[in-house]
């Protein structure tokens, strides 16, 4: 555990004036290299580009209240997931203005891969579905699909967060796997690789 992580947390889930700034400027990096990762899984077009990302996910993160992360992985994964989300409502609303071709969804373990590029924005959205859907039956699962798909967190880190074995975390990544793959292919003809 990052104590100086730990500290600002714990000063900004009591809202102590500049600590989410210290915690953001802070994290920036991470959290720059993250942005970039999911607009990379995302196959997002050059027009939004990851500071922009990374800037619209801080305001999204910042006007909710409450929130409240245990610990560094867990806040990535939150960011990880709200980028998702603006990346998601982006395609959508590119999509609405031009009509695209039919992609399959692919789900591999290597971060960045050509092969885990979610372009089409239906395809996008339906991924996005069932993980929402994924969180409310096993919300660890959803959370190990966004620290590992999305964040490019390692088995091994996410294991530590969770303290937790690294065989567990792989067992558990079948799992949501074989949930998502099901989920998708209830909803349609694709393929989760």
């Amino acid at each position: 555990m990052d104590p100086g992580f730990d500290s600002l947390m714990r000063r900004a889930e009591h809202a102590d004036p500049g600590a989410a700034d210290e915690l953001f400027a802070l994290l920036y990096r991470e959290l720059h290299d993250l942005a970039e990762r999911n607009l990379r899984r995302a196959g997002a077009p050059p027009t939004l580009g990851p500071t922009t990302l990374l800037h619209e996910a801080y305001l999204n993160i910042a006007e909710r209240g409450g929130v409240a992360f245990p610990d560094r992985g867990r806040f990535l994964a939150y960011a990880s997931r709200a980028m998702r989300g603006l990346v998601i409502d982006y395609a959508r609303r590119r999509r609405a203005r031009k009509r695209g071709r039919e992609l399959e969804i692919t789900l591999t373990d290597e971060i960045g891969s050509a092969a885990g590029t979610l372009a089409d924005a239906d395809e996008l959205q339906r991924l996005g579905d069932a993980l929402d859907e994924l969180a409310i039956l096993e919300p660890a699962l959803a959370e190990l699909v966004d620290m590992h798909f999305f964040s490019g967190f390692a088995f091994a880190e996410i294991a530590g967060v969770r303290g937790v074995s690294e065989r567990t975390v792989q067992r558990d990544w079948r799992k949501a796997r074989l949930l998502l793959h099901r989920t998708l292919l209830d909803g349609d003809d694709v393929a989760v690789v």
